[in-house]
């Protein structure tokens, strides 16, 4: 399976209105961020978070990316799900079925964050092209 590593910046956090829930917090964010290294290129997610007052976080999102992969240029959709409370962490993040365009149609995997001691982010993406 081929793997693409690129860092990435996040350029924009642009929080919603949130609401409450008793004592959970639900808010959407658009994020945008900008990948360097075998993934090159832009991208923007939907995200929604729910924060507990006795600190368990969760969100979901979809993340458009607008890319060259290794090379081969298009799009897909990246279906995000974490949940975190203590040190405890669950993490997914998965390409959808279908969404791949361009030089990207039909492509399927998974990714991962790495988060590097400087603060900065890395991404790595498992995937597949037929």
């Amino acid at each position: 399976m081929p793997t693409a590593k690129s860092s990435f910046q996040i350029d924009a956090w642009e929080p919603g209105a949130s609401t409450a829930s008793g004592v959970t917090k639900v808010a959407p964010t658009l994020v945008k961020k900008t990948f360097n290294g075998d993934i090159d290129g832009r991208t923007e997610t939907d995200i929604l978070t729910a924060v507990a007052e006795g600190g368990a976080m969760a969100y979901v999102g979809f993340e458009r990316f607008d890319v060259a992969v290794n090379g081969r240029r298009g799009t897909f959709v990246l279906h995000h799900n974490a949940t975190a409370h203590g040190t405890e962490t669950q993490t997914s993040w998965t390409i959808l079925p279908g969404s791949g365009t361009g030089e990207l149609e039909g492509i399927s995997g998974t990714g991962e964050i790495i988060n590097l001691p400087d603060g900065g982010h890395d991404f790595v993406l498992d995937y597949t092209l037929p």
